[in-house]
């Protein structure tokens, strides 16, 4: 059967039977009787009139055609009918006042028909007759449909084998290129460790000779010099001897040394303070309003989280709003691991601790909340901000290091939230 929409399910309203009859009276008489079952009749008054409507629609589900009819019979209309491709599959059922010998109806099957009904017609009959015919005609529509789904599911799993294959050759030339990569990458690593080794080697003789100085000023001078001349050689030594422990853990890290000796149980409102001492001449110079409530000890590598807080901090400071006074503000929250999206069911009874560092800066697009802890990622030329853009790529590592995560929420011109999760105690720590 032709022109059948596969896209909706099957309807009454969908038959559609052509009556051909040259008798007005007949016409509406086998209209009156089939139109109680919702089918979609057309009329034809002879056979020339039925081609002329055949040849513009071939969706009929069946044909009741009279026999006798002035000009072109019922049969010879059947003969032209069957001689075509597209409606010699639509049955015919003839409606005939007279008793035809077999031979004649014989003929009538020959021509399409598949049944005769008689006059005067009996309503019943021809309901259930013409029901027959649209119960195959429904079933007939279903196994269409069902073909079609049937193709429909073929072709989408000729072309997942097809995708599947394509993948698998993409995945084993991503393979051959992992390793490749891995390969240099362990190659770039060894060097960057000789690397970092050397020059945080190198660095500790001039630290040596500005902690040496700096105590040979403050112990033969240290009554000849003014009061903020000994305040600043005190910052000097302070700040020589932090730098002298970041070489010492740069060392560290460049040699893989980090293990569970390395972390202790650290106040993180001491290195808080540490860090605003350092950054008290930002502080100043740009007239920043601090904001910190009380922070936990924890069991951290301090001089990392020292580097955590530092960068965090100073880059809230460095994108502040023209002509406004930067504000930060710092408070803890305390977790439970299971209130932590996608964390290990082991740790859902281990403590942790959200902190919020709030600032009141420029902001930046939300869409951009991951990609700036990508290593040198830069939301902003160097000309308009300074700096190298792995600061925050640095954050991120050490958040790792203790077992932590970190995430920033900003709008533009908004401020920036940067949210650092820290557990209360790191139980497995990593060497690498």
């Amino acid at each position: 059967m032709e022109s059948i929409n596969n896209e909706k399910p099957f309807q009454q309203s969908d038959i559609k039977i052509l009556v051909v009859d040259d008798r007005e009276d007949n016409l509406f008489s086998i209209e009156t009787i089939l139109e109680r079952d919702g089918y979609t009749i057309v009329k034809a008054n002879s056979g020339r009139a039925a081609l002329k409507i055949l040849l513009k629609e071939h969706d009929f589900t069946l044909i009741l055609m009279d026999v006798q009819m002035p000009g072109m019979n019922g049969l010879e209309t059947a003969t032209l009918i069957s001689e075509r491709d597209k409606l010699k599959h639509i049955p015919i059922i003839f409606i005939t006042a007279f008793n035809y010998e077999e031979e004649y109806i014989f003929q009538g099957y020959q021509m399409g028909g598949v049944d005769y009904i008689y006059k005067p017609i009996n309503p019943e009959l021809l309901r259930v007759k013409v029901g027959v015919f649209v119960e195959l005609y429904r079933r007939n529509h279903e196994l269409m449909m069902q073909e079609q789904k049937l193709l429909q599911a073929n072709k989408k799993l000729e072309k997942e084998i097809e995708d599947r294959k394509i993948t698998e050759e993409k995945i084993r030339l991503l393979n051959l290129q992992l390793i490749e990569n891995n390969t240099h990458l362990q190659t770039t690593n060894q060097e960057l460790d000789r690397f970092a080794y050397v020059a945080s080697h190198d660095l500790q003789e001039p630290l040596r000779k500005i902690q040496l100085f700096t105590d040979k000023l403050t112990l033969k001078m240290n009554v000849d010099l003014p009061e903020n001349v000994q305040v600043y050689l005190q910052k000097i030594g302070k700040a020589s001897k932090r730098m002298q422990q970041l070489v010492n853990d740069l060392l560290k890290f460049s040699r893989h040394t980090h293990d569970n000796l390395d972390f202790e149980k650290t106040d993180l409102n001491e290195l808080l303070s540490d860090v605003l001492s350092d950054l008290e001449t930002d502080i100043q110079k740009r007239g920043v309003k601090i904001t910190a409530t009380d922070l936990p000890t924890i069991h951290a590598i301090p001089s990392q989280i020292r580097q955590l807080f530092q960068n965090i901090i100073s880059n809230s400071i460095k994108f502040c709003k023209t002509g406004s006074t930067p504000e930060i503000y710092i408070r803890t929250e305390v977790i439970k691991g299971a209130n932590i999206p996608d964390i290990d069911r082991k740790l859902f009874e281990n403590t942790f601790y959200n902190i919020y560092i709030r600032d009141n800066g420029i902001g930046f697009d939300t869409k951009y909340a991951e990609e700036i802890f990508v290593v040198f990622k830069r939301l902003h030329t160097y000309h308009e901000f300074e700096g190298t853009g792995i600061g925050l790529s640095i954050c991120k590592k050490i958040v790792e290091k203790h077992k932590g995560f970190i995430t920033a929420q900003s709008k533009l011109n908004e401020g920036s939230t940067f949210i650092i999760t820290l557990p209360e105690k790191v139980l497995e720590t990593s060497t690498a």
